[in-house]
């Protein structure tokens, strides 16, 4: 049978059987599902106490299987599914409600609507919608930080785009991808710096570089974060 504990913020879903046994085992498999072995009788009480003296191991556990998941992992969209923002992992936990909504509690990404084939465009909605807000938000000081090079962007816009974080039209456009809400801030404001240090130098000159590291000397540093989260 499926059943849950909460520990915290963290819910621990399992899965519950009973056989002719002597202890109570616990399994936590690479997919993250958790299994409860109990011998015949125990009272449910004993079970949920058992896994919250467990508990950090459990979680511990799958975050170390997270570790390993395939970062094109397609997502189903079901309670239980990790998502990224911002660089954190959030558990999806889909509510039935009468209205569509989708927030951020705890560890929880929480979505509530009447029908759960909707949960995916919902959340794409989403993550769209806090990429526009975040992404004016961190661009902000850094187009500041660049008048003194007398450039600034015509506009900022978001376009998905397969093969690109970010570029820089010869108008002075700047087009960012909205699946760079997923990374952490240093990520999104380094793809933002570098399109900007394009507004000076439109190749990636010796020029270009040294710009970038003089306005953010740890620009690798966010560059490799980047491609090891996203790419």
């Amino acid at each position: 049978m499926s059943l849950f504990v909460q520990f915290g913020s963290k819910r621990i879903d399992y899965q519950l059987s009973f056989s002719e046994r002597k202890t109570l085992g616990i399994t936590v498999n690479p997919d993250l599902s958790v299994l409860i072995k109990a011998p015949n009788n125990t009272p449910l009480e004993k079970i949920e106490e058992k896994i919250l003296n467990r508990a950090p191991w459990i979680i511990n556990q799958q975050s170390h299987f997270l570790t390993y998941y395939p970062k094109s992992l397609q997502k189903k969209y079901v309670s239980g599914e990790t998502h990224l923002y911002l660089g954190r992992q959030y558990r999806l936990d889909i509510i039935d409600g009468k209205e569509n909504s989708v927030k951020l509690k705890g560890a929880y990404l929480i979505v509530k609507t009447s029908d759960k084939t909707k949960t995916k465009k919902l959340v794409d909605s989403w993550y769209l919608t806090n990429a526009r807000m975040k992404f004016k938000e961190y661009a902000e000081p850094l187009i500041k930080q660049f008048k003194k090079y007398n450039v600034e962007p015509s506009s900022i816009m978001l376009r998905d785009m397969p093969t690109r974080w970010g570029s820089c039209t010869p108008k002075g456009k700047i087009i960012l991808n909205p699946e760079l809400i997923k990374a952490p801030r240093g990520c999104i404001e380094y793809v933002i710096l570098h399109e900007l240090c394009h507004l000076v130098h439109h190749n990636h000159t010796k020029k270009f570089i040294d710009l970038q590291t003089k306005e953010m000397p740890n620009w690798e540093k966010w560059k490799l974060k980047l491609e090891s989260i996203l790419s």
